[in-house]
């Protein structure tokens, strides 16, 4: 992987350069605005697999359409980003982050691109950047490609095993089906994510989730149930609490979780990734999330998300990978993905198109956990 560097005192990335690379994408039939909406970084999500959406919200965007539908979009100048990649250069006040760029599969090779490129590099200019860092290629094309469009150079070559290679102890907290469990255990064993799942814990007796664990031969299996007629809460959560210290994780992963985890636990556990079978809002505070089509959706936060979208005649679903804190779903997101299901009628239905979508976004989101692991 590589970390490439353009050079924005060239005399082509002067002020004027922004407002030409902008009037070349009207010309060529297209309209932007300098900002991406909720309606926007929502279609990121759905055009480009759900990882984007956070990185374009953290900072200065250029979003182009085609006859009202979404056709391209470049970020420039985020902050607070934490790849690893990204630390050394982001201490430097003369160097500018950016992306992430993409355009729709049918507008590739058109003109979008080349002056979408162009704009945001005028613009990190603007700011006051001497150099546009462009993080994280990987592809020789898209080398060859920013080569040739601004004369972008190679500064760093990293390997991402750097920060993947270590296996890192994980237990999972779970009370259902456990498909979520079953693709995460099959990705870590298959080398896809860095994760050594060593337990499982589930407060059901009979949640499928323990019979998947038995099938993989994770090593510890935990059934904490709470019976509530004879313990109290508290003694449930220090019991719970005890069980996951015993597994000595550093990652704690809820997958169909369905309990409310107190204050001490996420202090005690502060690495703990939850997924949720909704759109989140990446506004952490916000009630209400837009979608690809502009619309707008409560956010269906809490336990019964589905069915909450169903009963309030919703068509527009998904799912949230999001760093856990004390407020239930609604930690910082790490990979989300909206997904439509016209005419569902039942929970079951839903989630036949939810989860492929849940497995993909687990994924996406513990490997961007991996990489901001510092």
């Amino acid at each position: 992987m590589l970390n490439l560097i353009v050079d924005l005192r060239d005399d082509r990335f002067e002020r004027a350069a922004s407002a030409k690379a902008l009037a070349a994408i009207r010309n060529a039939g297209f309209e932007y605005e300098k900002s991406a909406s909720g309606a926007a970084l929502a279609w990121i999500d759905q055009e480009f697999g759900g990882s984007w959406s956070s990185e374009a919200y953290a900072g200065q965007n250029i979003v182009a359409r085609s006859d009202g539908e979404f056709a391209g979009f470049v970020t420039y100048a985020p902050r607070g980003l934490r790849f690893a990649w990204l630390q050394n250069w982001a201490k430097r006040a003369d160097v500018g982050i950016f992306g992430p760029f993409g355009a729709a599969r049918r507008f590739r090779g058109s003109p979008l691109g080349s002056n979408l490129l162009r704009a945001a590099l005028a613009e990190l200019r603007a700011l006051g950047y001497d150099f546009a860092l462009i993080p994280a290629v990987t592809e020789t094309d898209l080398v060859e490609y920013y080569q040739r469009e601004c004369d972008a150079r190679v500064v760093e070559d990293f390997d991402l095993r750097r920060w993947s290679d270590a296996r890192i102890p994980t237990t999972v907290l779970a009370s259902g089906n456990g498909t979520n469990f079953q693709a995460a255990l099959d990705a870590s064993r298959e080398g896809r994510v860095p994760l050594q799942i060593n337990a499982l814990i589930a407060n059901k007796e009979d949640a499928r989730v323990l019979e998947r664990a038995r099938d993989g031969e994770v090593p510890t299996i935990a059934n904490i149930v709470w019976d509530r007629a004879v313990e109290s809460r508290e003694t449930y959560d220090e019991r719970l609490m005890h069980a996951v210290r015993q597994t000595e994780p550093e990652v704690v992963l809820l997958l169909g979780w369905m309990h409310i985890l107190p204050e001490r636990f996420v202090a005690a556990f502060p690495e703990a990734i939850n997924i949720h079978p909704a759109f989140l809002p990446l506004d952490q505070g916000s009630e209400d999330v837009q979608l690809p089509d502009g619309s707008t959706i409560p956010a269906f936060r809490g336990a019964h998300a589905v069915r909450d979208a169903l009963a309030a005649g919703s068509s527009w679903f998904g799912a949230s990978v999001h760093r856990v804190i004390l407020q239930s779903d609604r930690g910082p997101i790490l990979a989300r993905r909206p997904v439509q299901v016209l005419d569902a009628k039942s929970e079951s239905e839903v989630m036949q198109h939810v989860r492929p979508v849940e497995h993909k976004s687990l994924l996406s989101g513990i490997t961007r956990w991996v990489f901001e692991r510092q």
